[in-house]
């Protein structure tokens, strides 16, 4: 068996950024400019995903699952904008998830993130 990788470890929440088992690439919890406006933390959220795919060498075209989470699900088209405009046509998988985040600030802290599996093939 091929060794699990785990990095970017948060030990006060007790996950890891990034799992790498086999061929692929797990990475939690992106988020970004959090308590500003939805646009912005979409933004945020892609700009660490891409941060941590550098880390382990790959791009952000070898995403191939997204669950993204949101506070209020409308705004799923400003999150298909940021993806127009970041993936250059090769898109992952995705669903799109309402949810309450358990994050201090309420309605006006988190009101985006997601969660990814890249192919490091």
């Amino acid at each position: 068996m091929r060794e699990i990788v785990r990095s970017d470890v948060n030990q006060d929440w007790m996950h890891s950024g990034i799992v790498e088992a086999g061929d692929f690439a797990f990475l939690s919890y992106c988020v970004g400019n959090i308590g500003q406006p939805v646009e912005n933390q979409i933004n945020g959220a892609f700009d660490q995903l891409e941060s941590r795919l550098e880390s382990i060498g790959l791009p952000l075209e070898s995403v191939v699952k997204m669950d993204c989470m949101f506070r209020d699900i409308w705004n799923i088209p400003v999150m298909e904008k940021v993806i127009k405009e970041r993936f250059n046509g090769k898109y992952p998988a995705r669903k799109s998830i309402q949810t309450e985040f358990a994050h201090r600030g309420g309605e006006d802290g988190l009101q985006f993130q997601l969660d990814a599996i890249a192919f490091k093939g």
